[in-house]
């Protein structure tokens, strides 16, 4: 019991990796994506309590920021922006081809992620589990993980358009914030 003349302190709510608001189970890789809000505040993708891009980083980019990461280990494999409003798709592809299966992929838009995909791009992103990729159009944002060799539609994926009667900035809608826990491969085969 605390003195009679001082109220007792808030207990402080305990911080999991990645600011979840409890831990993951065993063999899960706690993770939470946020989307960058317009053209303004860049994404953010954290893995394990290790921020994996960010602004901070200096390893964000308009148009999807991509993180690849090993489905076993957890660790990091390569982190890249591809600007989909004025780069080259085929750098993209290049990127999302060759993965290995078990391979996570963690996507952040950020401001705009569609421009320039064309139907290898979507294919290939709604192979690593996407449903909305097929409908992701000029300034949407978007934040999905998928992962290469999965038989269903990821779980963590989340989209919202951009319409000029619901956004949330000028020209922009909301950021989007994602968090889970996802299960850690197995074995990579």
């Amino acid at each position: 019991m605390g003195h009679p003349c001082c109220p007792h302190p808030e207990p402080r709510a305990r911080r999991y990796k990645c600011g979840l608001p409890q831990p993951c189970p065993e063999e899960h890789l706690a993770f939470r994506m946020v989307s960058g809000a317009a053209n303004v505040i860049g994404p953010k993708i954290c893995l394990e309590d290790k921020m994996l891009m960010s602004s901070v980083k200096d390893n964000v980019g308009r148009g999807l920021n991509i993180a690849l990461v090993n489905g076993v280990s957890g660790e990091l494999i390569e982190a890249r922006a591809f600007d989909m409003w004025a780069g080259d798709v085929n750098d993209l592809l290049k990127f999302i081809r060759p993965l290995h299966e078990g391979t996570l992929v963690f996507v952040a838009s950020y401001d705009d992620p569609a421009t320039k995909m064309n139907e290898e791009t979507r294919k290939l992103f709604s192979d690593l589990g996407s449903k909305n990729v097929k409908d992701l159009a000029f300034r949407d944002s978007w934040v999905f993980v998928g992962a290469k060799g999965v038989q269903n539609k990821s779980p963590f994926e989340q989209h919202v358009r951009n319409s000029k009667h619901n956004n949330k900035y000028e020209g922009w809608p909301e950021a989007l914030e994602m968090e889970g826990c996802i299960p850690r491969r197995t074995t990579a085969s």
